[in-house]
């Protein structure tokens, strides 16, 4: 009975929640990422390319040979270095860094806007606000203890 007390206190405090929500976030925004490289990305360099796929492009060191025309009847796989998917692999790291550097670039100004409590078109945490009203009662208390001495 005790696990399941802490696991529910856990649970509660919200960490588990917060989690959740990102790993669910996280998901939809890796379709929207797959969408946008292998959709709207990609064509156009493949285009640049003269239609060359990526994915294919790899440095044979062993071609196969079939069983049929094997010596011992035995066929021998390919072997092969595949670079066009590792090449493949950094342009959607690249793409997806710099979609996400633009997400968080664009969430940290509208962070910037709901923590400034002079803005009155953006609603201004509770917290920011109360902090930024004891602050300004600070700055009036300083002020009135210097004019008084």
């Amino acid at each position: 009975m005790g696990i399941f007390k802490e696991f529910k206190e856990f649970a509660i405090k919200g960490n588990m929640v917060d989690i959740a929500v990102g790993v669910i976030v996280g998901a939809a925004f890796n379709k929207v990422i797959d969408v946008l490289v292998k959709q709207v990305i990609t064509p156009p360099l493949s285009l640049m390319t003269d239609g060359i796929q990526f994915s294919d492009r790899k440095i044979v060191l062993r071609d196969a040979i079939d069983a049929s025309v094997a010596s011992g009847g035995e066929a021998v796989e390919e072997v092969a270095i595949n670079y066009g998917a590792l090449l493949e692999a950094l342009i959607d790291f690249f793409i997806i860094g710099f979609t996400i550097f633009l997400v968080v670039k664009f969430m940290n100004r509208f962070r910037a806007q709901a923590q400034d409590p002079k803005n009155k078109k953006v609603t201004t945490p509770k917290d920011i606000e109360l902090l930024s009203n004891l602050t300004d009662l600070v700055k009036e208390q300083n002020e009135l203890l210097k004019n008084n001495n």
